[in-house]
């Protein structure tokens, strides 16, 4: 159970994690939460899913959802890091996008997502298109969140000596 993989990983490096989670609406800190013990590192997390609570609450700049839209690169990478400094985690991760069947456009499609991983000197970004429908879309997303997450902490666990306890993991 990946879940429980990047709970052990993240217990074992003493790292804390927060998420904010749009289209996924909560599936990702349900995933997580489902693993006993969590709480020694899943500080907790925001389901941001009307525009205001994402500036109201995440401090996501108005500009970026006028320019760039909710669903972007950078929406997802300031929700991560809002959610983070809010909740004075180590990790904030974040989910933003159009699970279906309504909502998506030319430009951005039903079933893309971007996910941020955000720490105090790093984040990064990824885009997805699922193609199922709305909860399989929001099921693919959390899948791929943590993944993202997995990845992260397995490298921060790899890059001893370029990594203090806490920090960026060199080649993510």
């Amino acid at each position: 159970m990946i879940e429980k993989e990047v709970g052990d990983a993240l217990r074992e490096r003493g790292l804390t994690l927060s998420t904010a989670e749009s289209c996924t609406g909560g599936l990702v800190a349900h995933r997580i939460t489902n693993v006993s013990g969590s709480s020694d590192y899943y500080n907790g997390g925001v389901i941001a899913y009307a525009n205001e609570v994402k500036v109201g609450i995440l401090r996501v700049a108005r500009e970026i959802l006028k320019d760039k839209g909710a669903v972007s690169a950078e929406c997802a990478k300031a929700m991560a890091n809002g959610v983070r400094t809010l909740l004075d985690s180590d990790i904030g991760i974040s989910t933003t996008g159009i699970a279906g069947p309504t909502g998506g456009t030319p430009d951005k499609p039903v079933g893309l997502v971007y996910i941020a991983l955000a720490t105090k000197e790093y984040v990064h970004h990824e885009k997805h298109i699922f193609r199922r429908d709305r909860e399989g879309n929001k099921l693919e997303a959390a899948d791929a969140t943590l993944e993202m997450l997995k990845r992260y902490v397995l490298e921060v666990r790899k890059a001893k000596g370029l990594v203090a306890q806490k920090g960026r993991a060199a080649g993510f």
